[in-house]
Formats: structure tokens, sequence, C-alpha cells
């Protein structure tokens, strides 16, 4: 199938090209750092920034996307579930 989008060169603000989902682990980081995940399964999300800051997401509802540069999602704390790193 054509795309007639292959020549733009992405950015922050493009929709995803890949994805990959997530295994939340306390020690090993993610593929690549993404560019927003979605979450499948209501729950927490504690997770590392791009920046290596720690921080926790209360309450994140089931079926969205948050534009997150995440380096590591924590199996600590992470209750949500159907996680998908995209980019």
């Amino acid at each position: 199938m054509a795309d007639v989008y292959a020549s733009n060169t992405p950015s922050l603000t493009s929709p995803a090209i890949d994805g990959e989902m997530v295994a939340p682990n306390d020690t090993q980081p993610l593929g690549q750092v993404s560019r927003a995940i979605y979450v499948g399964g209501a729950g927490t999300i504690s997770a590392e920034l791009a920046s290596g800051t720690q921080v926790t997401f209360s309450a994140v509802p089931a079926g969205m996307i948050l534009p997150l540069r995440l380096r590591k999602v924590n199996a600590t704390g992470t209750t949500a579930s159907g996680i998908v790193a995209l980019w």
C-alpha cells in the first residue's frame, strides 16, 4: 500500500509510527524513549521520564493516550495494564 506521508519528517506532533507492548520493570528501560503511551486498563503508572525524573500518575483511565516521553515504566507502583509505548 502506498504511504502518501512517507516523505514527511516525523516530529513530536506527528502521529505515532511504531510501538511496542510495555512490560513494567523496575530496572530495564524501554527499547527507546517513548513519544506517548496508550493505557488499556485503568490504574496508576509509576515511571521514569526522559529527563530521569521519577513520577507517578494516579487514576489514569482506560483508553487514554498520554503524551509522555518515558525511559521506563516501573513494576513497583504500576497497576495500569495494557500499556503500549508509541513513537
